[in-house]
Order: C-alpha cells, then structure tokens, then sequence
C-alpha cells in the first residue's frame, strides 16, 4: 500500500461526522491502485496501528475542522504535528493520556513520536460550524461541500500516484 486515506468523524456530532460520508463517497468508485480508505471514526489509534505496519508512503487525512473559513470550504493543508520528544514529562503524560486517540492531531503525535509518521501527510478538511449538537446528518452546506471533498481527495490520489502502478 502506498496511500491511506483516513476519514475521521463522529455520525452522532452532526457535521463532525463528515469523514465519514466522504469515506462511504470514495469507496462506492473504484480508487487508483495502492490507495486504501478507512473510516476511523473517533478511533485515532487505529490509524496508529495501520501506520505501524508499515508501506504507508503518502496519508491523507480528512475531517471537519473549524480555521474560521466560511462553512462548506474545503481546505488541505500540511499538518503541524506536536513533536512529544520535545516536551517535559509532565506535559507528555497529559498528551498521551487519551488511549483512543479521537483527533487526527493525537494520532499524528503519536505516529510521529513512534517514527511512522509519512513524510508525505496532508490534511482535507472541510470547515464546518455544527460539531457539537447531538444529531445524525450533516447540515445542508456541509453536505454540499462532500463532493468537493472527494474530488479534491480524488486530484491529490492522481498528484500523487505511483507511476509504476
């Protein structure tokens, strides 16, 4: 494998769950060779597991985020990724207190903290408002930003295809 597309989101947040419908998106067409996709949900750890068995040369990840943008924007961006290895005991306890994970930017620490962090990882967000309320589906603009999401999913796969596939 040489692509890991890795959708975040929580269905019972509203808008939050928006990596997951870009998730179920990608996987109803066929995607280049060497690309996997999996819904991690709030289980961050996942992608850490993923991650640590190897051959994952570029990771995207995709989730809702809020970079006060107008709502429905999708963005990607290189990840700013705390490095652990730089900080006091105390405050790498509290960093790595939480087990599962939930955010891209945990797991991102985590992975680079463990040395397989790819070097090449970017994150698709697309800016939403509506990620606390306690509710299945996502509002109207965010719904119509998820097909601009997996078709900028879709051109960073063929930026970033491997010409020996």
């Amino acid at each position: 494998m040489t692509v890991l597309v890795a959708c975040f989101g929580n269905v019972l947040r509203a808008d939050d769950g928006v990596g997951v419908v870009i998730a179920e998106q990608l996987l109803a067409e066929p995607l280049p060779a060497g690309t996997r996709v999996l819904e991690i949900g709030i289980g961050g750890i996942r992608l850490v597991q993923e991650l640590l068995a190897g051959g994952v040369k570029i990771l995207l990840i995709v989730d809702a985020v809020d970079l006060g943008r107008p709502a429905g924007a999708v963005l990607v961006q290189r990840p700013d990724v705390l490095d652990v290895s730089t900080l006091s005991a105390d405050r790498r306890r509290d960093e790595l207190a939480d087990m599962h994970l939930a955010t891209p930017a945990r797991a991102l620490m985590m992975a680079l903290g463990l040395g397989v962090l790819p070097e090449t990882t970017l994150i698709v967000g697309v800016q939403t408002t509506d990620t606390q309320e306690p509710r299945e589906g996502l509002s109207e603009t965010t719904s119509r930003a998820v097909p601009v999401a997996v078709r900028e999913i879709r051109r960073l796969l063929a930026d970033h295809a491997d010409p020996a596939t």
